[in-house]
């Protein structure tokens, strides 16, 4: 007996359009885009679970590999008195089939 595999349809919800906050145009994200790369900044309490959720349901691609970095604020001296921190952030490196195409920096002009 073939048993058929269902697929569950992936739904947006409020919570999968906080995950993904912006995508990061940089030269080392336009060289990632060249192998079927994305960098995107993320929530901090994003996983990469929730990441790779993101992804499939608001671009329609699987990704293959998905790294995270956090990125430290850096404390900065204002004209040499006071001091302040810069945001931390926490990157995604998406990696996408090779056969998928998603070139956000193709967009930006």
């Amino acid at each position: 007996m073939a048993e058929k595999k269902v697929q569950k349809k992936l739904v947006a919800s409020a919570r999968t359009y906080d995950v993904l906050r912006r995508p990061i145009i940089s030269e080392k994200a336009a060289k990632l885009s060249e192998s079927n790369g994305v960098v995107f900044e993320v929530a901090m309490s994003a996983t990469k679970e929730d990441i790779a959720k993101a992804v499939e349901v608001l671009f329609g691609i699987k990704p293959t590999k998905i790294n995270i970095v956090i990125t430290k604020g850096k404390v900065k001296s204002f004209r040499g008195r006071s001091t302040g921190t810069q945001r931390s952030v926490k990157k995604a490196y998406v990696s996408l089939p090779a056969d998928a195409k998603l070139d956000l920096a193709a967009e930006v002009q």
